[in-house]
Order: structure tokens, then sequence, then C-alpha cells
């Protein structure tokens, strides 16, 4: 059985932070994040519970993530393997991604 997905909530904890949606029965899909400088992001993990598989949701956080940091003129380094996929698929990222 698969679960509707819900709104993406940030948590930013200074050094820190994640994407998460939130799941009925306790599981979230997140992807977190290591703040590197004022303009300057790092995604360093993606995980989404299996409730969550094929609906979409890890590319859901990758793009709000690539949503926020060109509202916040931000660069990003998507080390986790998920969301440099996700950054060869997307090319239109290119403005955030930092080379």
């Amino acid at each position: 059985m698969t679960e509707e997905l819900a709104a993406i909530e940030r948590e930013d904890r200074g050094s820190k932070g994640r994407y998460v949606i939130r799941g009925a029965g306790g599981a979230d899909a997140e992807m977190t994040y290591s703040n590197v400088s004022e303009t300057l992001f790092i995604i360093d993990h993606t995980e989404v519970p299996d409730s969550f598989r094929g609906q979409g949701a890890g590319l859901r956080l990758v793009t709000r993530a690539v949503e926020d940091a060109r509202a916040a003129g931000k660069k990003i380094i998507p080390l986790c393997p998920f969301a440099a996929a996700q950054f060869r698929r997307h090319p239109e990222w290119a403005d955030v991604l930092n080379s």
C-alpha cells in the first residue's frame, strides 16, 4: 500500500537541516543537507521508505531544495548519489549547481 504524499516541510537547524514528507505510519521521506556558507549548501542524503516508492517523493524533495536555493540566491553541491542523478537529469537546474 502506498501513502498519499503530504506537503514538504523544511527543518533548518543552523549548520544542518532536512526536507521531510511525513508519512501516516511514522515513516518519513527525507533529504538532509549541510550549510557550508551563506550561499552554499550540500545535499548529503536522501531516504525514501518503501511506502513512498513510485510516487516521486525523492524528486519532490530535491526539486523543493532547488526552488529554495533559487529563491535565496544559493548554490547546491549534490553529494548524495540520488540528488546528483537528479541534477544530471534536470539541466534546467544548472543555475543552482555549484560547479
